[in-house]
């Protein structure tokens, strides 16, 4: 193990999110427009990034840092009666998207974390949130991706290595609690 170059390439990867600085501020803008008018943000994930969409949307539900009302958010990764009845019943491959197709209304938020950009259930999850004509949010690593092809927002962190990306997605996901508190709170 190499500490020095773990802690590198950590800098590394979080630095990338300073160039996305404009396109965070616009989307805290647009999640608050969403969540001004009734609507609410979705998350999904697999694995680790499931994980982190549960922790965000319990960050929006319950609160950030400052005391503020609820804000509208689910993880699509939490109900294990509709993740296991679907992938048996169906596939894993649309586990989200039929979520999305039940859950999401026009002008919804739904934010998808792939540290590859091409997980197939965040893919199809992302699709139908584009034909129900939501606001569709991807979370990658550097390389081009399904992802970053059809999102209207993409940050991509400047890592092909799953933890420095999810280390950095916590915190993309981090500064869009902040900008919300700051609107809401």
């Amino acid at each position: 193990m190499n500490i020095s170059r773990a802690l590198r390439a950590h800098q590394i990867a979080i630095e990338s999110v300073t160039k996305s600085s404009q396109q965070l501020e616009n989307l805290v803008v647009k999640m608050s427009e969403t969540l001004t008018a009734g609507g609410k943000v979705l998350w999904m994930g697999n694995g680790g990034s499931a994980a982190d969409a549960q922790h965000m949307a319990a960050e929006l539900m319950v609160r950030y840092l400052k005391d503020r009302a609820p804000l509208a958010s689910i993880a699509l990764t939490t109900d294990t009666s509709i993740l296991t009845a679907h992938s048996n019943d169906y596939a894993f491959e649309t586990v989200f998207a039929r979520q999305i197709e039940g859950l999401a209304r026009p002008g919804d938020i739904v934010i998808g974390l792939s540290t590859s950009g091409n997980s197939e259930n965040v893919v199809q999850g992302m699709k139908q949130a584009n034909r129900q004509g939501c606001i569709s949010v991807s979370m990658t690593g550097e390389a081009s991706s399904q992802l970053s092809e059809i999102s209207d927002f993409c940050f991509q962190v400047a890592s092909n290595e799953t933890a420095r990306i999810q280390e950095a997605h916590s915190f993309i996901c981090h500064l869009l609690c902040e900008g919300l508190d700051d609107f809401f709170a």
